[in-house]
């Protein structure tokens, strides 16, 4: 029976280091040549691998940037999980200020693999689908966070928190994209301060 299991550990050692090794290859492979251009055997020769094993592991290059794109949005995700409890309106553009300035920089940082991303969005059904799910759970995120501070009696009352809560993630990720394309004019520093405020005045008492 322990031979047995040392068999089975064994499997899923190799599993795991090729499954690895193919997702490493994928990153570099996209990075390198973007999504349209690249393909399965890229990846695979990369890898050195062959198309049995690759597709063992994945459906196709759109499941790869699927997976690669899930890594690099939970960074976003931790910054906009951040405990949001405040017990004052300034708490809370404190933390929101936080939030947006950490959520720029994580932009800046990861703007290389990010065009890969809205390439793969504009092209595939699978990477648009991924992003509308990503958009949902961010803007629910908001949401919960807005419905808080309404029920502290932070926050107007009249302004409905979906309606809310999608304009301002809108705005976050149209910055998010101007950074990854270079095309903000501004200092990060500057972009989180001025929206924040507009965002914070706008709804806050």
């Amino acid at each position: 029976m322990r031979e047995q299991n040392n068999i089975e550990d064994g499997r899923h050692l190799r599993a795991f280091i090729t499954r690895n090794k193919i997702i490493k290859s994928a990153q570099e492979v996209f990075l390198k040549d973007g999504f349209q251009k690249t393909t399965i055997k890229q990846i695979m020769e990369h890898a050195k691998i062959g198309y049995g094993t690759i597709y063992g592991h994945f459906k196709g290059k759109d499941d790869l940037l699927v997976l690669l794109m899930e890594d690099v949005m939970e960074k976003f995700f931790t910054i906009a999980n951040t405990p949001f409890f405040p017990s004052t309106t300034e708490e809370a553009r404190e933390i929101i200020l936080s939030q947006v300035l950490d959520f720029l920089r994580v932009a800046d940082t990861e703007r290389d693999i990010m065009r890969v991303f809205s390439e793969g969005i504009g092209l595939s059904a699978v990477i648009s689908e991924k992003w509308e799910e990503i958009r949902l759970r961010f803007i629910q995120s908001i949401i919960k966070d807005i419905t808080y501070s309404q029920v502290k009696g932070l926050a107007r009352l009249d302004l409905r928190a979906e309606i809310v809560a999608k304009g301002w993630f809108f705005t976050n990720e149209m910055y998010q994209w101007e950074i990854v394309f270079n095309k903000n004019e501004y200092p990060l520093e500057e972009i989180a301060e001025t929206i924040t405020t507009m965002y914070v005045e706008s709804i806050y008492l």
